[in-house]
């Protein structure tokens, strides 16, 4: 049985009293390793309750000076009611792109942005005109196509695109479990980027069992390489539940999200949120992982 270790720095980001508009909450940050350097984007809030994206940026990835205004703003009409949310942010074909969600007064999109420098960000375009979370755009071109996977239904879903504008052939990828008892019966989504591997794609989801039982966790699936929408293997078990203090009692309640997982060495370093309000890392060997990801 594979648990994550949460890392002794943790909680590694913290609300800026001093900010308004990440005076609240800090949360669900991807973190992009480039020139020797952490670059990490995080959901903020401030006492409005409207999300932006800040940017910070570290040496070690543990300890983070960041900007004192956000790189993403409410801007398009789509998130005029709680803002852009949750970002995931994929270099490609020497570009960053950015997945976010915009969240407006009747409805929210998944939207996708693109970067030069990973500070300012223009958008593409939205995925699609549904309502959709939790969309992450994969590292590399498979077959030469773009590929998405997004959330819908409580689904998680896949799809593809050969102009990042134009996207079809979607379909279920992984739904959840059908036994009720399971800790992922009721809905899932991707955390980060699935993660390249000789075995497959490694990919971080989340899940949770009940509407009564609102807990986040966490665990690992195999996608295969030249075909991503086929599952080699999905284990039972999850990696990572909320324990501490900081993730049991937040802004929400006993959850931990990742927008992100980087290997670091031989290691999976997973960023994630506790109680919708802070940010914190937990570890794991990589070659652990993806065992537990074969044959847990």
């Amino acid at each position: 049985m594979l648990q994550l270790e949460r890392h002794p720095a943790s909680p590694l980001l913290y609300p800026n009293p001093l900010h308004e508009w990440e005076a609240k909450n800090v949360f669900n940050a991807a973190v992009t390793r480039h020139n020797g350097l952490f670059h990490m984007h995080f959901r903020a809030q401030g006492h409005d309750y409207v999300s932006r994206i800040g940017y910070a940026v570290s040496i070690d990835g543990l300890h983070w000076n960041r900007l004192e205004q956000p790189v993403l703003a409410p801007h398009n009409g789509r998130d005029d009611y709680r803002g852009v949310e949750d970002p995931r942010v994929t270099p490609l074909d020497g570009i960053f792109y950015m997945t976010y969600t915009a969240y407006g007064a009747n409805s929210y999109f998944p939207m996708i942005a693109r970067s030069e420098n990973l500070i300012q960000w223009e958008d593409v375009g939205p995925l699609e005109r549904a309502e959709n979370k939790d969309h992450i755009l994969f590292p590399e071109k498979i077959g030469g196509r773009y590929v998405i996977l997004h959330r819908r239904n409580r689904h998680i879903w896949i799809g593809f695109s050969k102009d990042m504008r134009h996207w079809d052939n979607h379909q279920v990828l992984m739904p959840p479990r059908s036994e009720n008892s399971w800790w992922d019966a009721l809905s899932i989504g991707g955390n980060g980027l699935p993660i390249k591997t000789e075995h497959g794609w490694l990919l971080f989801y989340h899940g949770y069992s009940s509407t009564s039982d609102l807990t986040y966790r966490h665990s690992v699936a195999l996608l295969d390489l030249e075909d991503p929408t086929k599952v080699i293997h999905r284990p039972i078990g999850n990696i990572m539940e909320p324990q501490e203090t900081w993730e049991l009692k937040g802004d929400v309640n006993k959850v931990i999200f990742s927008c992100s997982n980087n290997i670091v060495g031989d290691e999976v370093w997973f960023y994630y949120a506790g109680g919708d309000r802070l940010i914190g890392l937990a570890t794991a060997k990589l070659a652990d992982v993806i065992d537990y990801a074969r044959h847990g």
